[in-house]
């Protein structure tokens, strides 16, 4: 029983650690734009800081029982309300992305949300990094694009005795991804005013069961205070990008919980679930077609232990039971689209499974992969990968390690 307690422990904890390793990861790429050590931050930041205060108010789509009304309350939670600090870096053109980019800015957000349920969900905050970009700018107003992703903490999650009917969060923390468009005026020549909206995910990845995640899309307003007047923005022929391909090829780990209803033991061992080992290979050739744009194809061999999986129970406690491993065994190819910023991408990729053991119940065989790739070196790279279907269901997460071959 101890030796059973302390696994779980600290399986619990690592995955703990894994969020807090996410936004870490976030952080770093962030700041990596500016290639900004201890020693330079304060003579890179104190000419090109803004501080904003941004308020959304908006809708909660009904995905699952729970926001549709199934809930202590018998109604409907279709509202949230956010308020978030943002720290941002304007850049002024000093790197080739830079101009290509079109002078963006990028930085540190601090979160908080309430959906006026803080009884059955609490009042979450988090930390994310953005990347917010203009379509097109004039002298005073530009149209822009945004880009968020972070961690989130502080849910009230599921709990079979204590708050049962929350099948939308599983854990007490959560992943979040951001987009949204907005128009930005400047109103003197150091406050700024923002109105647009943007489309908000919180998931956990399925690292804690049940996570049929929440979706919202909301109205959001922004006024932030730059500390510098005007910026001259620099301007540099950029030359002719010259097109080129690259071999991928990486390794990826995961876990999936899972909720077995039929088993007969304590109530909090059931909810506690079973986790089960993901892990595969991913290859694809793309072809970098511009500094902002990878075309490609790819394959994906995956093994993924929670595939009809079975557990037995011994002394009140869930044991996996062995399976073939042909039986759990996915093939998947996808198109990709990357979008490259600096060292960092955002991946893309409609996929589809080409191969897996025919199951009743089985998830749908298109399913969605998003995520970020950051480079640690010229070839070697880092990544996260969330795979969900549906557009808004999440199966599980890859966390990746690979390495590029460059190709004329």
């Amino acid at each position: 029983m101890n030796i059973q307690f302390s696994y779980k422990l600290i399986l619990h904890q690592f995955t703990i650690m894994k969020g807090f390793f996410f936004t870490f990861l976030l952080l770093t790429s962030t700041f990596s734009f500016g290639q900004i050590s201890l020693k330079n931050i304060k003579s890179n930041w104190s000419n090109s800081l803004s501080i904003g205060v941004s308020y959304q108010n908006g809708y909660v789509f009904p995905t699952n029982d729970f926001l549709s009304g199934t809930n202590a309350e018998a109604d409907t939670i279709s509202d949230i309300q956010a308020f978030s600090i943002k720290f941002s870096k304007q850049t002024i053109g000093e790197k080739e992305w830079e101009q290509i980019y079109k002078y963006p800015d990028y930085g540190i957000g601090l979160y908080m949300a309430d959906f006026h349920n803080p009884e059955e969900i609490g009042f979450p905050f988090g930390i994310y990094g953005f990347f917010h970009a203009p379509f097109k700018r004039w002298e005073k107003l530009s149209f822009n694009y945004e880009i968020g992703f972070g961690a989130t903490f502080n849910w009230r999650s599921f709990n079979p005795l204590t708050n049962s009917y929350n099948t939308s969060i599983g854990a007490g923390q959560s992943f979040l991804i951001d987009a949204g468009l907005d128009l930005q005026y400047l109103v003197t020549d150091r406050l700024r005013v923002q109105t647009g909206f943007s489309l908000t995910h919180f998931s956990n990845g399925a690292l804690k069961s049940p996570n049929k995640g929440i979706n919202s899309i909301a109205p959001r307003i922004l006024i932030s205070y730059r500390f510098f007047d005007n910026p001259v923005f620099i301007e540099k022929e950029i030359p002719k990008y010259n097109k080129n391909g690259e071999w991928i090829i990486s390794g990826f780990g995961g876990s999936k919980n899972v909720i077995f209803n039929n088993v007969d033991i304590d109530i909090l061992e059931k909810y506690e679930g079973v986790n089960f080992p993901i892990f595969g290979l991913a290859t694809a050739y793309n072809r970098q077609l511009s500094y902002k744009s990878k075309v490609g194809v790819g394959m994906s061999f995956t093994y993924d232990g929670s595939i009809n999986a079975q557990v037995a129970v011994d002394n009140n406690e869930l044991e996996a039971i062995d399976r073939p491993i042909q039986d759990q065994l996915q093939i998947s190819i996808y198109p990709s689209y990357e979008l490259v910023v600096h060292q960092l991408s955002l991946i893309l990729q409609p996929s589809f499974y080409l191969y897996r053991k025919k199951l009743r119940n089985q998830t749908p065989v298109f399913f969605q992969r998003i995520g970020l790739r950051y480079y640690v070196k010229d070839n070697l790279f880092v990544g996260i990968t969330l795979r969900d279907y549906s557009f808004h269901v999440s199966d599980f997460i890859e966390w990746h390690i690979g390495y590029s071959i460059r190709t004329n």
